[in-house]
């Protein structure tokens, strides 16, 4: 084990809410506190709002083009946030720098959150608007044949269920998939050593899971749902290369890697990165720090996996 990075542990020291001792964390309070963690993100080419249909209404889009090149390869962006919280400022500056490193059209989607929404809201306005952007690719100035999906945590989970839907109803190909720091196996976290070790003090919390995964999944019916679960699908043959990134003191590490393991044994390209010394959140948090000079390698990897 190495050492927690400094500016982690400056973070957890000094820039997280202290609650009463037994407070019972909710999630108002959770949406609270990150609407006031937002990074400034760096200039793009051209950032342009705008909304397309769901399956239920409206989804709001952003659409972030890095240059004028024509057409330019994709990337459909799913936020982290537990399912419950996140938007499209929350992971701006992500976005803008995954757009200028990669120079892919990075198109981020705000979906339906629980525990408003609860599954599989979620999964279904994601695929939705994959699907959107592969069939107007060329309005977009894109190109459908080279169509990646990149989400963190929450997002990472998505992006493998959208793989998932596409391969099982069609309509959509996805060229490569990155997952950070992804939710794997969310009804079944426990099961893997890094939650136990990583249970508290590291950010991401297993109370805090079992809050996200208790107003994401309502229906009992669907606990052990190949959408919520992506380690549960019975077949992940003929999923797209992917690169899986997770973080030394995240609960979510050995799902993360576990799911990479059962890819590779299907014959799935994998790559799987473990930053070490990092938590889970580290992209949003280095950009709330305005230290993004700390993770400009990993975008740099991001990049050169995608244009292989």
């Amino acid at each position: 084990m190495t050492m927690l990075h400094p500016k982690m542990k400056f973070f957890l020291e000094n820039l997280l809410p202290v609650y009463p001792e037994g407070y019972q964390v909710t999630v108002e309070d959770i949406r609270e506190r990150t609407s006031r963690m937002l990074a400034e993100g760096e200039p793009v080419y051209k950032v342009e709002d705008r909304s397309i249909e769901g399956p239920e209404s409206l989804l709001p889009i952003r659409v972030y083009t890095p240059s004028e090149e024509k057409p330019l390869p994709i990337i459909v962006f799913f936020h982290g946030g537990g399912f419950v919280y996140g938007d499209l400022d929350t992971h701006d500056s992500v976005c803008r720098a995954l757009a200028n490193v990669s120079n892919h059209i990075v198109v981020a989607v705000d979906y339906r959150l629980a525990p408003e929404h609860p599954f599989p809201a979620a999964p279904n306005d994601c695929y939705a608007a994959a699907k959107w952007v592969y069939e107007h690719a060329e309005e977009l100035n894109g190109d459908a044949s080279r169509l990646s999906l990149v989400g963190d945590s929450a997002g990472g989970n998505l992006s493998a269920a959208v793989s998932l839907m596409a391969k099982e109803k069609g309509g959509l190909e996805i060229a490569k998939q990155i997952l950070i720091y992804p939710s794997t196996d969310i009804k079944s976290g426990n099961k893997y050593p890094s939650y136990e070790e990583n249970s508290e003090g590291y950010f991401l919390t297993k109370e805090t899971m079992g809050l996200f995964g208790r107003a994401y999944i309502q229906d009992e019916s669907l606990r052990y749902h190949p959408y919520t679960a992506p380690m549960l699908a019975e077949d992940v043959s003929g999923l797209p290369p992917t690169m899986i990134i997770t973080a030394e003191f995240d609960p979510l590490r050995d799902e993360g890697e576990a799911y990479g393991e059962k890819l590779r044994q299907a014959g799935v390209e994998v790559d799987v990165h473990r930053e070490n010394g990092l938590i889970h959140g580290f992209f949003n948090l280095f950009s709330i720090m305005k230290s993004d000079e700390d993770i400009h390698y990993i975008y740099n990897y991001m990049a050169e996996f995608l244009d292989r």
